[in-house]
């Protein structure tokens, strides 16, 4: 894949040296295309030796070979880190006052900016206008992450870790449908919850998370603004996704719920607990010999019959997932009329099946009928399709 890595004028330049590092081990012919500012924090001798590749902020440079329109025309991505509010301005503009914003006016492969700046210029209306009107273009442009930015400032703006932004990259390149899910909302739920014995036990399950954040990586990578709901899956956030961490299925409920009421779409892939116990100890249990008794159990709340049963906006889409060691498809028919949802996403787990894997096989059975069969491959793969179905039926 031929990638152009465009890079902004923002101190997390630094951290695209990992990226483009990732992209270049990978078997990727990377072209580094700097602004002129961004050269104070990062020099071009850097980027040239990272990459292999000469590096110019100017037209004016190997104008013999036309790199304005040559460089934008044979990429496959062009990916830009750190984008920061002068440079999301200038393309929403359409302006053209140095060698990368002519290539973003020349490609016609996808386009990702990863904005990376301070909490206040992120919230600004000019900036929220520039990145609206680039998202209605169909350029992607993924939420920043929150956390620790220049000095001692904190709040959203900061720039994804490099892997995240390496995992995106090759999400968007996946994707059938480019920014079909602009301007959506969707919520997904990942991970396993915990119901707490003691302070020190729990009951769980082996889900690790990996396909709830595949999901919630392709429906950022395809335009839509993704809430991810995570049980206990120690993952790093995936980029331009706002995540909600909970523990146990009580708080699972209570944050996909509330993240329902104004969801176009919510995709539950968490293995939610069906149980808990019925009392919690305050003090961890201590074996004392003697048969301590059964643990009696109480029911939990089942999120996905709840959430299709209230749909709080017209045309919303649900998806639920289903975990079975046999009859997935019989299993399946009946999971998806007692839920009431849209989609039923059916996985065979156990023995080194799903659970903790990079991949997975499903068959998605739909309220309409239709059985739609994934073989086994990445859980991205997974991702897409079950995407790919969503956009479908939200028109």
């Amino acid at each position: 894949m031929r990638v152009v890595l465009g890079v902004g004028a923002g101190i997390a330049a630094y951290k695209v040296c990992e990226l483009l590092r990732l992209f270049t081990e990978s078997g990727h012919q990377v072209r580094v295309v700097p602004t002129r500012d961004s050269l104070h924090f990062v020099g071009a001798a850097t980027w040239q030796a990272l990459s292999g590749e000469p590096v110019s902020t100017e037209v004016w440079e190997q104008a013999e070979d036309v790199p304005h329109v040559r460089i934008g025309q044979q990429a496959d991505l062009v990916f830009v880190a750190p984008a920061t509010a002068d440079l999301l301005a200038r393309a929403a503009a359409g302006l053209a006052d140095d060698l990368l914003t002519n290539v973003l006016l020349t490609a016609r492969c996808p386009v990702v900016f990863a904005p990376a700046m301070h909490t206040e210029m992120w919230q600004h209306p000019a900036t929220a206008a520039s990145v609206a009107l680039l998202r209605d273009r169909g350029v992607i442009v993924l939420d920043p992450a929150s956390g620790r930015l220049t000095g001692a400032d904190s709040g959203p703006g900061r720039l994804p870790e490099p892997a995240e932004l390496f995992q995106a990259a090759l999400q968007v390149t996946r994707g059938r449908a480019l920014a079909d899910l602009a301007g959506r909302q969707v919520v997904v739920s990942a991970g396993g919850t915990r119901e707490e014995i003691d302070p020190v036990r729990f009951i769980g399950n082996w889900s690790s998370g990996l396909q709830g954040y595949a999901i919630a990586r392709a429906g950022a990578c395809r335009g839509a603004k993704v809430t991810l709901v995570a049980a206990n899956t120690g993952l790093p956030d995936p980029a331009g996704v706002s995540v909600v961490a909970v523990k146990s299925a009580a708080e699972m409920r209570e944050a996909v719920v509330g993240a329902a009421e104004h969801a176009d779409a919510i995709v539950m892939a968490a293995a939610v607990a069906d149980y808990r116990p019925a009392t919690r100890s305050e003090t961890k249990l201590k074996k004392t010999g003697a048969n301590p008794g059964p643990i009696e159990l109480a029911e939990n709340a089942d999120i996905l019959r709840e959430i299709s049963a209230t749909r709080r906006l017209p045309g919303q889409v649900i998806v639920g997932f289903g975990a079975e060691t046999a009859d997935l498809l019989a299993n399946g028919k009946a999971k998806l009329a007692a839920k009431g949802c849209d989609l039923i996403v059916m996985n065979q787990v156990g023995n080194g099946l799903a659970f903790g894997t990079a991949d997975n096989e499903a068959e998605i059975l739909g309220a309409d009928g239709s059985r739609v069969f994934v073989p086994r491959g990445p859980k991205e793969v997974l991702a897409e399709v079950i995407w790919d179905l969503v956009a479908e039926r939200l028109g």
